[in-house]
Parts: structure tokens; C-alpha cells; sequence
């Protein structure tokens, strides 16, 4: 009996991973030597922590050298911090201690408006490393923990975008 009880859970865990992976909206320039693959958040936005959504876009340039440049747009809700700075840093922790970091200037009024990009330059790297947590440096830093499901649900969406066609 504890056999399937476990089988039935590891199913719907696996299940709802799957089910919870973003379709990917394709779209290219009208001169044609740009496509954009990108997650579709018109419904909703991909949850990679709670208050911490996030998006992954990916331009591939065509010519004589096929190049890609991949992003990752983070939106915190309800994040709108006061700040002394004219800029903020927004990091991203992988699991083997490398940080992906953004530097967000700040609006004229002094508030961040919870949104940022950050460059992935290695997103195979990616694949194989976990984002622990991202770290919002603001008046006093803002962590948030990225559970394992939303861990495994990251790297299917990132390995969708990165094998897009």
C-alpha cells in the first residue's frame, strides 16, 4: 500500500510539474532577421518564489553567425522601496555560489518599481545549477527562497526556450 501511495505522489508531482510549464510565444521581426522565443505570461507570469515572478526571452539574430542573447525579467509584487540610491542590485544566487546581478536605476522619485532584467550568458550553465535564491539590495535586503518545485519548473521553461525553434 505505501508502494503506491508513493508512486501515485511521485505521478502528481511530476504531473504538475509538466502541467505547470509556460507555453513559449514565438514572434520575429518584420526584416526577418530576428526571432524572439519567449515565455507566454499573458494569462500569468511564472512564479519562481512567492511575490517573485518571473519571464525568460530569448532573441536569436540571424546572419553569418547565428548568435542568441537570453533574459531574465524578475517582477516583485508589491515591491515599491524608498531608497538614498540612484541605482539598486538585484542578484541571483546559483547553487554553486556564481551570481547573476543587475544594476536597476532608480526612478526620479526615489522609488524601485520592482522590476528588473538579468543577462544569462551561460544558459546551459544554467540548466545544470540552481537558482537558490534572488537578493534585493534596498534599504535593507530582501531575500526570496526558491523552493524545489519552482526550481524544476524553471529549468523546464529555460531548456524549452533554449531548444525553441
Amino acid at each position: 500500500m505505501k508502494v503506491i501511495l508513493m508512486l501515485l505522489s511521485f505521478f502528481v508531482t511530476s504531473f504538475s510539474v509538466n502541467a505547470q510549464a509556460a507555453k513559449i510565444i514565438t514572434s520575429v521581426n518584420d526584416a526577418g532577421d530576428v526571432a524572439t522565443y519567449e515565455l507566454d505570461c499573458s494569462v500569468k507570469f511564472q512564479t519562481l518564489a512567492k511575490g517573485l515572478r518571473y519571464n525568460i526571452t530569448r532573441h536569436e539574430f540571424k546572419g553569418p553567425e547565428l548568435k542568441n542573447s537570453y533574459r531574465l525579467m524578475l517582477v516583485m509584487d508589491g515591491f515599491y522601496s524608498k531608497t538614498q540610491n540612484k541605482e539598486m542590485t538585484i542578484s541571483a544566487v546559483l547553487s554553486d555560489g556564481t551570481v547573476l546581478e543587475a544594476r536597476k536605476i532608480i526612478e526620479d522619485d526615489g522609488f524601485f518599481d520592482g522590476a528588473c532584467t538579468l543577462k544569462i550568458k551561460d544558459p546551459q550553465g544554467l540548466l545544470k545549477e540552481d537558482i537558490d535564491k534572488v537578493i534585493v539590495h534596498a534599504d535593507k535586503d530582501v531575500v526570496y527562497s526558491i523552493t524545489a518545485q519552482n526550481k524544476a519548473v524553471f529549468k523546464k521553461n529555460l531548456s524549452n526556450i533554449i531548444n525553441a525553434k
